[in-house]
């Protein structure tokens, strides 16, 4: 049997088709003289289409079964961020990076990608593994293993560290070139860390002792290099350790680095002069500026009257360059924020000679003592001259200390070895202020999207391979970043500025999406982090129906198909 379209179509006086389209089931046999013939069944006509393609399968064999009982989702993965970042970290050649392959990479290939999209402890990312929640672990071969591998293989990426960071310095660090080095902490969980001291706290973490790291990136912010020391290292130590490494580790003997007035010092300036080939960038402390500023010094208001920048010497700084900067909306929030903390000051003070003045508090060591917890905790104490007996307390501004460091407001100097012939004024202020994406940096490995903190390693060599981790990861999500630009509310196309010194200005475009929430072509925008988790609901599926097992991607949403667009290569269905 089987079914004949037998429709008819004709065509109208006023040239219009028609179809009459007819189906009919049909028994093909041989009469008694052996002639074929054909015998109408039924005319299916009337039946929906989608029953006579039935039929005719049925007919030529094959076997329809309900679809509510043949097909059945086993498992389905979230996918979609660990292949984005896969591709990404293939395209960097991150796993030859590594080194050699080996069980031991693949386990640190896989802790990599894991901190990059779903930061967490060593533990609950073997934990992830096990349990089979991303595609990563069957993928890459990792769903089995055990602490004790992660831990071996951290070890073993302890041992590549050098030479990681040599091949990341050849390339994106040149001879001649610019490097930025700033140094971050973390707080340390447990007491048995013997890098854990106390030291000065830059997550504002008091009375817990911490680790400390340097971060050494290019002029653009890509992570090259990254060192632990313990946490009531200076500022100026881990300084010295960053130009050993550029010269001995990488061998560049010329190049600049560019670091902080805190990281900078003149005693380290000195012994930057014996090294041939190395030059800074740094900046002046408050007090320099001050000492520039006095008895008619060479930094006087009247430089900025026509530019914001001007070039001045003097001779407690042969041989180098002082770039003076005056930054009117930086001078006009200095101000703002003087004038709130003097009367948060203030408002202390009073409650103080309220009391004295009641009785209710007496005796000048008793104020002194109530004085003293005040007086220090908006950093003013210098701004009030303060009288004080065993029955009275009275207090006033020190105008001329803060007519002398208003004026001053906005104001600040770069100190550099640089030729002019290298790096002209606006230059050498552009490469200070680079250091900001220094700090982009280490928002995103402490806390935006790799979750550095809190650091529960206790033996040294784990604390350093865990803050390498964190690196590399960064590293990865720098890039991860840079691509995905469209799809985000960072600025694509930043203006360029003849002024250095003003405050930086989003573009026309940039604006536009801050407006719509939209790029151009409609896609909602994201912010990273967000953008990862919409990324994770791409989920790859294991379908059985009718007793075969397939491998599926979700349909991938119009912003899916378009980061993996902004990769440059189809959506992977495994990351093999």
């Amino acid at each position: 049997m089987h079914i004949d379209n037998a429709g008819r179509q004709y065509t109208t006086v006023d040239g219009q088709r028609r179809a009459y389209p007819c189906h009919l089931l049909r028994r093909s046999f041989r009469d008694e003289a052996g002639r074929p013939r054909k015998e109408t069944l039924a005319n299916l006509s009337a039946l929906p289409l989608e029953a006579i393609d039935a039929l005719r399968k049925i007919l030529k064999g094959a076997t329809l079964v309900d679809a509510e009982v043949a097909f059945e989702t086993e498992r389905s993965v979230p996918h979609g961020d660990v292949a984005a970042a896969h591709v990404m970290a293939t395209q960097l050649g991150l796993r030859k990076l590594l080194g050699p392959a080996g069980r031991e990479r693949d386990v640190s290939y896989a802790l990599i990608l894991s901190r990059a999209v779903s930061p967490k402890s060593k533990p609950s990312t073997a934990r992830w593994w096990w349990t089979g929640d991303t595609t990563l672990s069957a993928d890459l071969g990792v769903a089995d293993a055990s602490t004790d591998e992660i831990y071996a293989a951290m070890d073993w990426l302890a041992g590549r560290q050098p030479d990681i960071e040599a091949q990341l310095a050849a390339r994106h660090l040149c001879a001649g070139g610019i490097a930025m080095f700033d140094l971050s902490s973390s707080w340390v969980e447990g007491k048995r860390c013997e890098l854990a001291a106390f030291g000065h706290s830059r997550d504002g973490k008091r009375g817990r002792p911490q680790i400390e790291y340097g971060l050494l990136t290019c002029p653009a912010g890509r992570p090259v290099a990254i060192e632990v020391f313990a946490g009531n290292t200076s500022d100026t130590v881990s300084f010295k350790t960053a130009v050993t490494r550029v010269r001995d580790d990488f061998g560049i003997e010329k190049i600049i680095l560019v670091g902080d007035r805190g990281m900078i010092t003149t005693t380290r300036i000195t012994e930057l002069r014996q090294c041939d080939g190395l030059d800074w960038i740094t900046a002046l402390r408050a007090p320099a500026i001050a000492a520039l500023a006095s008895d008619d010094g060479p930094l006087q208001p009247s430089l900025f009257d026509t530019c914001n920048l001007a070039e001045i010497t003097h001779p407690n700084y042969l041989g180098e360059r002082l770039i003076c900067c005056r930054n009117p909306a930086l001078a006009d929030e200095r101000a703002r924020t003087r004038h709130a903390l003097l009367a948060a000051t203030e408002k202390d003070l009073d409650k103080i000679a309220t009391s004295v003045q009641a009785s209710r508090l007496t005796g000048a060591d008793k104020i002194g003592e109530r004085i003293g917890k005040v007086i220090g905790k908006h950093k003013v104490a210098k701004h009030f001259l303060r009288e004080v007996t065993d029955s009275t307390f009275t207090y006033r501004r020190n105008e001329d200390k803060i007519s002398a460091e208003a004026a001053l407001d906005g104001i600040y100097v770069i100190r550099t070895s640089v030729a002019d012939e290298t790096l002209n004024s606006a230059q050498a202020v552009t490469a200070y202020k680079d250091l900001k994406y220094v700090e982009r940096d280490f928002h995103i490995i402490k806390a935006d999207d790799l979750d550095l903190r809190c650091i529960h390693h206790y033996l040294n060599k784990r604390v350093r391979t865990h803050v390498l981790i964190c690196m590399l990861a960064a590293y990865l999500t720098w890039h991860l970043r840079e691509a995905l630009t469209e799809l985000t509310f960072t600025d694509q196309h930043i203006p360029d500025r003849d002024d250095p010194v003003a405050p930086a200005q989003r573009s026309p475009q940039a604006k536009t999406k801050d407006a719509t929430k939209h790029t151009p072509e409609g896609l909602p925008l994201h912010r990273y982090k967000d953008l990862l988790q919409h990324l994770s609901t791409l989920d790859r599926q294991v379908i059985n129906f009718g007793g075969q097992r397939i491998e599926k991607i979700t349909t991938p949403t119009p912003v899916q198909r378009r980061v993996f667009e902004l990769l440059g290569t189809s959506i992977p269905v495994t990351l093999k």
